[in-house]
């Protein structure tokens, strides 16, 4: 993923009114998750950071449904003046158009991405009864006793799941995917000792590791994670092994050049901005910044990494 940079993007003309002239009324940040959630808190500090450089409020509109689905039709379909915008996560265009046939919007074609936002680390935790205390002992008592090890889920097709998939299917074991209804209740019976790990946002386990409630073995980015920089990472076992939630901000396609290039500059202005920094490494998130041409690539990559990942996995969701 790219860096974060500070940028000095041409602008080019944007229709139809000029960028200076541009917003002119107030934003729409759609963000396709219920109010409460990581997306939406996250949405909502930037609503409210963005709209004194915009010279606008940004107004946060909650559009849940259809894994993401509806929240981002909603604005692959909207006006391209720049006016809304889609607080993008993985589902939209990365990992929905190869878990769920007939998207109602083309996840290529029909947006404008304008900056990556943040990663999330996610956290490898097991049960602390489980026999072991690093991802080689992990995966040496998986293989010792095929299928009866279990991890967690928020739901079939999310990010906790594709996670497990990918240590599944780079470690070569055999353990069995439990779906539940959101990370909480997925929290709650690791708790219990009803299943053996998760592989889900490191924010959720800081307390629980703390109190010694779970063992945290190792983080899901290719690098250490400056939240909890003691833990080594699974690709220091498992090389190549990335698996963290990236976010991002977007526009319909057709957006003025001007106009995305002025929503890029404002957001990774606030990026850098080190009490929002700060705040953002309480909610256990990275910022990164940087070019649209920089998101749109991390899109793509991504889209086809996970593509590998659902496909061997045969996961569907109708």
């Amino acid at each position: 993923m790219a860096i974060l940079a500070s940028l000095a993007l041409a602008a080019g003309p944007a229709a139809p009114a000029a960028a200076e002239e541009w917003p002119g009324r107030p934003l729409r940040l759609v963000v396709p998750f219920a109010p409460g959630g990581a997306s939406d808190l996250l949405a909502r500090l930037l609503a409210e950071r963005l709209a004194g450089p915009l010279g606008q409020p940004v107004i946060v509109e909650n559009r849940p449904g259809a894994g993401a689905t509806i929240g981002a039709n909603a604005v692959a379909k909207a006006p391209a003046d720049g006016l809304t915008l889609l607080y993008g996560t993985p589902g939209p265009q990365i990992i929905n158009p190869s878990l769920m046939p007939g998207l109602p919007y083309d996840p290529e074609r029909d947006f404008a991405p304008i900056v990556s936002l943040v990663t999330a680390p996610n956290l490898l935790v097991v049960h602390p009864a489980l026999p072991v205390h690093s991802v080689a002992e992990l995966i040496a008592l998986a293989k010792a006793q095929p299928g009866r090890l279990t991890f967690g889920s928020s739901g079939i097709g999310a990010s906790s799941h594709l996670a497990g998939e990918m240590l599944k299917q780079m470690a070569g074991i055999e353990i069995t995917h439990v779906p539940f209804r959101g990370s909480g209740p997925a929290i709650q019976e690791l708790l219990a000792g009803r299943i053996s790990m998760l592989i889900d946002t490191l924010l959720l386990y800081a307390e629980h590791r703390a109190t010694g409630a779970v063992r945290a073995l190792a983080v899901s980015t290719p690098a250490k994670s400056s939240l909890m920089p003691d833990l080594p990472t699974i690709a220091e076992t498992l090389p190549g092994f990335d698996a963290a939630a990236f976010n991002y901000l977007a526009a319909p396609a057709g957006t003025p050049p001007a106009v995305v290039a002025r929503l890029n500059g404002s957001v990774n202005a606030i990026l850098v901005d080190p009490a929002f920094r700060r705040r953002l490494g309480e909610l256990g998130l990275e910022p990164i910044g940087g070019t649209p041409e920089a998101t749109a690539a991390t899109i793509r990559a991504e889209a086809a990494r996970w593509r590998g990942v659902i496909v061997a996995a045969g996961i569907k969701v109708e």
